[in-house]
């Protein structure tokens, strides 16, 4: 917990980096490390309250003393049994320590004084966007946001086919399941240790949410399509959409981040993907843009965003502020729309896709671009993926954890006019 306050990185990989670490730690250790610290950032607010309540520093440290009494329902005898001062025990809690126990001890992790910020872990400035966009189902959408994200992988269809991973799984004696909406999808009902699944490290599946495959697929790329992943980040969804192409064609893969197209490089060879070529941009308005405008079939904008729709598998991304704020995001997805929309060519697919759940990010950025470019039209989900039966929106792709169980996406289609009429602009 230290170093995740302390360094301004991803929870997830800062765990990474403390495990390699300390390779002595075995899986089943990793897991029960791993499981705790977790469980700790999903409380964060909760835990921080009882805290202040009792006028007791927010520590990491006094959080997991917190934590065993409110919700593992540990008794002071048997947290004084684990901080025994061992050799891999916490040290031995002092006087005030054994005085938080003592107050704490009958109480749980909820209370009905705290706010709704604090019981639904839902920090202010998404409190009222979020309770405005859920109405009724408010509640149950954070209780869904709070739970541990499965485990989702997407079959390589260039290598495999979800039946035989399906049977490869279970007989690695883990209980797996066909995805429900996600045609090369697989839900693992466990975490197994990622090392132990060779299909993971020989290509023929990739870890990635149910809902990031959906989005993927909405950019319906062919095969012999020119296609940019204008945002490609990890290269989840340009895995996917070159495996929609199989392997002909051309994909784009952009990003600002030189270092992350490099690693995403490695998980294109693995797959066995030769029509992926990577392209790092200097800011999305960069003149490659410009040099190729119109020139592109598919484009898909899967903007940088607040993320809210990944708290459950990001829980710390509540609380920290690693990027942009929501002040300088929205202007941000914007400009980054406004100038990768130049790559589409007439009667081409333009998708803006998020991993958020706010109103401001999603369908009022649509909006805002479609009014300023009289070129695109909103394609209806209805019409651009008619397989997709259960959004939450009824013209865009938007899925939620609680009513879905992926975590919560948006995504819009739409189409360059094939021919703009007189009073319509170019390609800019």
């Amino acid at each position: 917990m230290h170093e995740i306050d302390s360094i301004a990185r991803p929870a997830d990989a800062v765990v990474s980096a403390w495990f390699r670490a300390r390779r002595y730690i075995g899986d089943r250790d990793r897991g029960h490390i791993s499981d705790l610290l977790y469980a700790l950032l999903r409380h964060h607010a909760r835990l921080g309250w009882w805290l202040a309540k009792h006028g007791r520093q927010d520590v990491p440290r006094n959080r997991l003393l917190a934590w065993l009494v409110l919700d593992g329902g540990k008794t002071r005898d048997q947290v004084h049994g684990l901080f025994n001062g061992g050799k891999f025990a916490p040290a031995v809690l002092m006087d005030h320590e054994r005085a938080l126990l003592v107050k704490l001890q009958g109480c749980t992790i909820d209370h009905p004084a705290m706010p709704d910020e604090v019981r639904l872990e839902c920090p202010s400035w998404a409190l009222d966007p979020l309770r405005r966009r859920f109405q009724d189902s408010f509640g149950r959408e954070m209780a869904a946001l709070l739970a541990t994200a499965p485990l989702d992988l997407r079959v390589n269809p260039l290598k495999s086919t979800r039946e035989a991973a399906l049977r490869a799984l279970r007989d690695l004696g883990l209980r797996a399941e066909a995805s429900r909406m996600a045609p090369f999808g697989i839900r693992v009902k466990e975490r197994p240790s990622l090392a132990s699944l060779p299909m993971l490290r020989n290509g023929e599946v990739e870890i990635q949410d149910e809902g990031s495959q959906l989005v993927a697929m909405l950019v319906d790329a062919r095969p012999g399509e020119r296609v940019v992943d204008f945002c490609a980040g990890a290269g989840g969804k340009t895995l996917a959409i070159a495996a929609q192409m199989a392997n002909k064609g051309h994909v784009i893969a952009c990003d600002v981040s030189d270092s992350r197209l490099k690693r995403s490089a490695e998980r294109f060879r693995r797959a066995g993907l030769h029509n992926i070529e990577t392209r790092p941009l200097a800011s999305e308005r960069d003149r490659w843009v410009k040099r190729h405008k119109g020139s592109f079939d598919r484009v898909l904008v899967d903007a940088p965003c607040s993320g809210t729709g990944t708290w459950r598998r990001n829980p710390d991304a509540r609380w920290r502020t690693l990027g942009p704020g929501l002040d300088n995001l929205l202007p941000l997805q914007a400009g980054i729309l406004a100038s990768a929309a130049r790559l589409v060519k007439p009667g081409g697919r333009l998708v803006y896709a998020t991993c958020s759940m706010l109103p401001q990010e999603n369908e009022a950025q649509v909006a805002a671009f479609l009014a300023a470019h009289p070129a695109f039209r909103a394609v209806p989900l209805r019409e651009a993926a008619p397989q997709f039966t259960d959004s939450a929106h009824p013209d865009h792709l938007s899925l939620t954890p609680a009513r879905h169980d992926t975590d919560g996406f948006f995504a819009a289609v739409m189409q360059r006019e094939p021919t703009p009429s007189p009073e319509q602009p170019s390609p800019e």
